[in-house]
């Protein structure tokens, strides 16, 4: 069957759990050293490399070198959108083994970053409040409205050239993996997380993807969306 073979290789990529797990820590969208993915997937660095190597000769990975230090990310955003495509049809979780797990899951299932978009229980809000006041429009997969554009242009001081991209579409739909449902990604997505990133509404929790609400990105959001905060 014409293309079996292809999909066949690329799921055999990711069908490998260090592989999957190199994947899963670049959705920060960083770049990381090769002894950086082995020490968070618990490998060695030999093995941890020829883990790498298969998946930049599979076009998942982007390698860079400066000096004797090689860096990997992630290809491009639609390898970010099919990792979290494929984590949304995972089972149901069971109980974390141990408490800091579990805090740690639900600082992620709260609000994390999905490679340069913000996805989680805050992302999934963000989405709903937008497109309940037509900035989005659910019928279209999400896209932008007119009256979306100015308000982030407006509201939040995006470059309306952020919003245009010759590589991706302005506004997508993200099946988020712990809500079950979309959240925003695209170009919008992205200036969206950049701009409330840049006022520290939204900041890191530590190295991990997951981010916190601030107070004052708290009360920011209910003004501009009506999202309620404690």
């Amino acid at each position: 069957m014409t293309g079996a073979a292809e999909l066949a290789a690329v799921a055999g990529l990711l069908a490998d759990e260090t592989r999957a797990a190199f994947c899963l820590a670049l959705l920060d969208r960083r770049a990381w050293t090769a002894g950086e993915l082995a020490r968070s997937a618990g490998v060695a660095r030999s093995t941890a490399s020829e883990h790498l190597d298969k998946l930049v000769r599979g076009g998942l990975l982007a390698e860079e070198r400066q000096g004797r230090h090689r860096y990997v990310r992630l290809a491009d955003s639609s390898v970010a959108a099919l990792v979290e495509q494929l984590m949304s049809r995972r089972a149901p979780a069971t109980k974390s083994s141990s408490l800091r797990v579990a805090i740690a899951d639900r600082a992620m299932a709260a609000a994390r970053t999905c490679y340069d978009h913000l996805a989680g229980t805050l992302g999934v809000a963000l989405t709903d409040a937008m497109a309940d006041r037509r900035l989005l429009d659910r019928d279209a997969d999400l896209a932008l409205t007119a009256q979306g554009v100015e308000w982030l242009v407006r509201e939040l001081g995006v470059d309306p050239g952020a919003l245009r991209s010759r590589t991706r579409p302005t506004a997508r739909a993200c099946l988020d993996w712990t809500e079950r449902r979309p959240h925003l990604a695209g170009a919008a997505g992205a200036a969206l997380c950049t701009a409330l990133m840049e006022r520290e509404w939204v900041v890191r929790v530590g190295s991990s993807r997951a981010v916190r609400l601030t107070p004052s990105g708290a009360g920011a959001l209910y003004g501009l969306l009506g999202i309620p905060h404690e």
